[in-house]
């Protein structure tokens, strides 16, 4: 039954997205909704100018869909789903705000900082009002130990800084083609595990619809990219893994399966404390998958091997949670 399900779920979304795409990719052409290339990045970027980019509203839709006929077929849509679908779609709608404004207004930078960060707080706060009316915990495990820190109204700051802190390292992370597509697919594949081995079968169902509408979105994301995803998608997914991580009670351990956005997120703490600090960098360039460009790595290098950081801390995640 399990395999049906987690078959079917992908597959749906798989669908859904791959189908969307080669229709959805000449509208935003046509709409002239292509990607800017920031002039200070690696100047083998720049061929990527004019690239559609907001494909992550493909994502976004091919998630809903397949959560909402998946769940209705093999489970009972709870409010771990509404609450799944709230937090996706609202970062996805901030990023929305944020693509938009930088393709259709010509504003590069897109919505402020302090802008998108009340936008990430209001939702972050939603969210977290909702879960406890459920009459969540606000307990917090520690991995490898029997013990929990009960946050009692901390849990509410500690929410706000989860969901923020990682929908904004997806973010970062979304740099290279293809990058956050497969590790995404890879995190939230991890999660699907755990949440069904929780037997939270609607919040595994929504993580393997996430696993299948972003690898249908890899064929066309894949180097060279026909699409990009854009904050609309890396802003959705980074909220949605760190809400799937809350609600399974696997917080801590995000920052073991998500090991490749928690590091691309230091290297960019780093780069800007070193440099203002001592007026040096410690990289040729932040994130960090900028720097291995720079060193003389082919794009693809760089993406394969993230990949494999992702999956190896992945696989570690479920090992130290099911078997340890």
């Amino acid at each position: 039954m399990m395999e049906q399900v987690i078959f079917f779920t992908i597959a749906a979304g798989f669908l859904i997205t791959a189908l969307l795409s080669p229709l959805f990719i000449p509208f935003l052409r046509r709409l002239k909704f292509g990607q800017s290339i920031r002039e200070e990045g690696p100047q083998s970027h720049l061929k990527k100018t004019g690239t559609p980019t907001m494909g992550g509203i493909m994502i976004l839709l091919s998630i809903t869909l397949t959560t909402l006929i998946m769940t209705a077929k093999y489970s009972e849509p709870t409010s771990m789903t509404y609450l799944l679908l709230l937090v996706t779609l609202g970062f996805g709608l901030l990023g929305f705000l944020d693509d938009f404004i930088k393709v259709a207004m010509k504003r590069n930078l897109g919505l402020t900082s302090k802008q998108k960060l009340l936008g990430q707080i209001i939702i972050s706060i939603i969210f977290y009002l909702v879960l406890r009316q459920t009459g969540f915990s606000t307990e917090i495990h520690i991995p490898l130990t029997d013990f929990s820190i009960d946050l009692g109204w901390g849990y509410a700051l500690f929410i706000i800084f989860w969901l923020v802190g990682f929908s904004n390292a997806v973010n970062l992370t979304d740099g290279l083609d293809g990058l956050v597509s497969g590790t995404s697919a890879i995190a939230f594949g991890a999660f699907a595990v755990l949440a069904w081995n929780q037997s939270l079968f609607e919040v595994s169902i929504f993580s393997v619809a996430v696993v299948g509408s972003v690898l249908g979105f890899l064929v066309f994301n894949a180097h060279p990219a026909k699409v990009f995803m854009g904050d609309t998608g890396s802003l959705a997914l980074g909220g949605a893994i760190a809400a799937i991580a809350i609600l399974t009670k696997l917080e801590i351990l995000l920052v073991l399966i998500g090991l490749v956005f928690v590091i691309e997120t230091l290297s960019v703490i780093i780069q800007v404390i070193s440099f203002k600090t001592t007026g040096k960098r410690v990289f040729k360039m932040s994130p960090l998958h900028h720097h291995y460009e720079l060193v003389g790595w082919s794009e693809w290098r760089v993406v394969v091997t993230f990949w494999t950081v992702g999956l190896l801390s992945a696989i570690l995640g479920i090992y130290i949670e099911v078997w340890m």
